[in-house]
Order: C-alpha cells, then structure tokens, then sequence
C-alpha cells in the first residue's frame, strides 16, 4: 500500500526543536563545568567538552538515519532487538570493563558503551510489541506474567553488574500499564509498600510493629457495625502477644520486646485468620493477608538493607532520611551541590564565573551533577527555563502518544515519556538532596555518548513513529 503522507512533512519539529535545545545546553554548561582558562578552546577534543560534541554529531546522524527507516521494521524486529541487548548485558559482566565498582561497559577501540542505557528503548520496543498484539488482555494473569519478565529481566542482569541506579530506571515502565488500564488498587498498594519500607527504615522495629498493630486494630474497628466481632479480634492479638511476653519472662530470653511484638501479631493475625475463614468474612480475610505481608515485608526490608545493600548505598539511603548525617562523607556531594545551586541566587553568577565550579568542589559535574552548574551559574531563572523546556517535551510527548492510531506506537511514545521523567525526576532530586544518589544522567545535558545516544535513539524511533502515524502499522 502507497504511503499517504510525506514521512519529513509529518515530522514532530517542536520535538525536535526541544532535542536540540537541550542538547546545546548541556554542551554549554559541560563546558563550563569543567572550565579551564589555560585551555579555553571549547572544540579541543582531548576535554570532555570537545568528545561530547562528538557525541552529538554522531547522535543527530543517529536521529537522521531512524528517520529514513520505515516504522515497521521497529514493529517486526521489536523481540530480535530486545533480545540482542539482553545478550550484550549478560555478555558484559563477563567480557565488560569496570568503572566506580560497576562492570557495566565495554571498552571498544577507546569508546566506551553502556548496554543498560540501550536496553531501555529495546526494552520499550518489545513492551510496545506484546502489549498491541491481538488479543492482549492487561487483566489476564499471562500477560501480567509476560510484562513482569520482559520488565525485570534487564534489570536483573543490571544489577548483577552493580549499577543499580541504571536498574530502578527499568520500573518506570510500569506507569505505562496504568496508561493502558491497569487497576489504580496496585498503585494504592505500591505507594503503601514504598511507604512501609521508608517508616522500616526510619522507626525502630518496636515502634513500627506497634504502628502495624495499632492501625490493623482501628481498621477492624471502623470496619465492624458490631462489637462483638472486634472484642473477639481484640481478645485474640491481646493472648497472643500477651503469651509471647509471659514465656519471655518465665523462660528468661535475650529477646527484645520487638521481637515477642513481631511474634505475638503474627500469631494473632494467623488465628484470626482462621476465624475470618470459618466465618467467611471476607474484608477481615484481606485485611488479615495485607496485615501479615505487612509485618514480614517490614523484617525483609531490614534485612535486605543490612545484607543485600553495599556500604556506600546504604549511607546514602540514610542520609536522605536524615538517619545519620556527614557532610564531609558520604553527604559531601549533595552538600557541595547544594550549596552551589543556592549560591547562585536568582539570576547566576554568569557564565563560566561559578567559583563552586572552578575549584572542583562539586565531583561529577559534568555527568550526575550538571544541574548544579545550571543553577550556579544561571541562577533560579536558568533552573526555571530548563526545567520548563523538560516539562515540555513531556507534556508534548503525552500529547503525541495521546493522538496515535496504533497501540504499538501509543504505548512506545508513553513509555519515552516516562523514562525521560524518570531521569529527570531523580537527577535533579538528587542535587538538591530530596532523592538518593544513585548516579543517572539527565537526559541530553549530561556528558556521556552512550546516554545521549541511547536517549537519541528512544526519543526518535517515536518521532519516526509518529509521523507515520496516519499509516496503517502492521502489528
């Protein structure tokens, strides 16, 4: 069938006006980040400026040849593609190069490239692919199943090589799903558990399994129209963590009045979860569930910080909570980001005029922490338009998803959209202390040719999708 459009004519140019805006600016400001006044040349290709220009040369070629291919090739060789990037991040814990304790790159002819960055548009293509084909139900627990696996997978073998940052950048697929109607209760539920690991963290076991109880015991109250039922519950966690702390003191045990809590509710949720089952009573049923899961994701997340967590993210997590604080340790380079974004005030101190910048204080600042360059030496007004410029090209990239006629490209344009936010969100959150450093790049503006490639190539094959949009995509 004859094309009915002109593939250049249809071309999103506003998003691709904003590409190259932030790609200018990051350029910009990776120069004034490692700033050097002996060596002023911003072409000299030995400084990390110069190399990224090289980078972007290569990532508009990129951008221009995913114009010229016809969008069904990313449609039939969505699984092949996203295959071949599961091989190369297996491949590189064994083959790959180790930098900052993660074996993550391969080393080619000087060039270094990141499987995991690629991964994400392949792993966006292949959603994209299972999620339009005919038949797909969202409901049906195979897909579920399928989805999780295609999802995790990646992320597996990421963090298996240590980068976990790169890894949790994987999850933000499931935002797409709701895009395509999963049930609001799993976001109810996930918001709870993130919620539940952060108090794990913060409260002491004893105050966090009497928080449990307390509000599993008020829940059973504003549930019940009877008070019977409730005394019967009330009576049954009473014995139970009543019998735990009686065999305490006749057995005389080092264990801590956390631990016969933990016991004696666990215990008591178990019974009551008989009784709710021979009266069948359904709500007491779901709660009692949710209730036990609570209490024994509490004890995992304990442990699974204490065992599973490397020193260094541990520290981090914790300084983010404001459990221990160091401003010369591990908080140093939150502290140093900090401090240079607020010295910068309200309109900078001017380009290349950043002191914060010139002597080094800030590590990183040219890739993680490039944002701090921005607001040092731009002030709240150059903070202000550059994140303005990202919400707009969120904003339109919904807009565009919005108004495809195929899944396939719908669910690929959301799922640009929300890897773009992802690193967006926490890069700049983690320069301003409100989230972990877990070292991802902000897209475009970071120093770094496999980012900037791999954002290239995501961002276009949606271009490229979308101006054939009015053509019939075979899925």
């Amino acid at each position: 069938m004859a094309k009915r459009n002109n593939v250049w004519a249809n071309i999103d140019w506003v998003t691709v006006l904003l590409f190259l805006l932030l790609i200018f600016l990051g350029w910009i400001n990776i120069y004034a980040a490692i700033y050097n006044p002996e060596n002023q040349s911003i072409f000299d290709v030995s400084e990390r400026y110069g190399k990224q220009l090289i980078w972007i040369g290569a990532a508009l070629a990129l951008g221009f040849l995913i114009l010229l291919i016809e969008t069904n090739f990313y449609v039939f060789f969505s699984y092949i593609i996203y295959g071949f990037f599961i091989l190369l991040l297996i491949l590189v814990l064994f083959m790959g190069k180790e930098i900052n304790g993660a074996r993550s790159w391969f080393d080619i002819g000087g060039v270094r490239l990141q499987p995991s960055e690629f991964g994400k548009f392949a792993t966006a293509l292949a959603l994209a692919k299972y999620m339009s084909s005919f038949g797909f139900k969202l409901q049906r627990f195979k897909s579920i199943v399928v989805i999780t696996l295609l999802i995790l997978a990646p992320a597996f073998f990421i963090l298996l090589q240590n980068d976990t940052g790169s890894a949790l950048v994987y999850f933000s697929f499931v935002l797409v799903l709701f895009r395509e109607g999963l049930s609001g209760v799993i976001l109810f539920f996930g918001s709870l558990i993130a919620l539940l690991f952060v108090l794990a963290l913060v409260l002491s076991n004893l105050i966090l399994n009497a928080v449990l109880l307390g509000a599993v015991l008020s829940i059973f109250l504003i549930m019940n129209t009877r008070l019977k039922q409730f005394g019967i519950i009330l009576i049954i966690f009473s014995l139970s963590i009543g019998a735990f702390f009686g065999l305490n003191e006749i057995a005389s045990t080092e264990y801590q009045p956390a631990d016969f809590l933990f016991a004696g509710g666990l215990l008591g949720a178990l019974i009551t979860l008989i009784y709710s089952i021979r009266k069948q009573i359904r709500n007491y049923i779901i709660v009692t569930v949710i209730f036990i899961g609570a209490l024994l994701f509490s004890v995992s997340v304990d442990y699974g910080f204490t065992n599973l967590l490397e020193p260094h993210q541990q520290v981090r997590i914790n300084e983010l909570l404001g459990i221990e604080s160091n401003p010369q340790g591990a908080g140093y380079h939150v502290n140093q980001s900090k401090i240079a974004i607020g010295s910068g005030g309200f309109w900078g101190k001017g380009f290349l005029n950043g002191t914060q910048t010139k002597f080094d204080f800030v590590p990183e600042q040219s890739t993680d922490f490039i944002f701090c360059t921005v607001g040092e030496e731009w002030g709240f007004v150059g903070t202000f338009v550059l994140i303005i410029l990202f919400l707009t090209l969120f904003i339109r990239l919904v807009l565009l998803a919005e108004r495809q006629r195929s899944g396939f490209s719908r669910i690929y344009g959301y799922s640009v959209a929300v890897i773009l936010f992802f690193h967006f969100m926490v890069n700049i959150g983690m320069t301003i202390g409100i989230m972990p450093v877990i070292g991802i790049p902000l897209p475009f503006f970071s120093y770094g040719g496999s980012s900037l490639w791999s954002f290239t190539i995501l961002l276009f094959i949606f271009i490229r999708l979308d101006a054939s949009r009015l053509d019939h995509l075979s899925n």
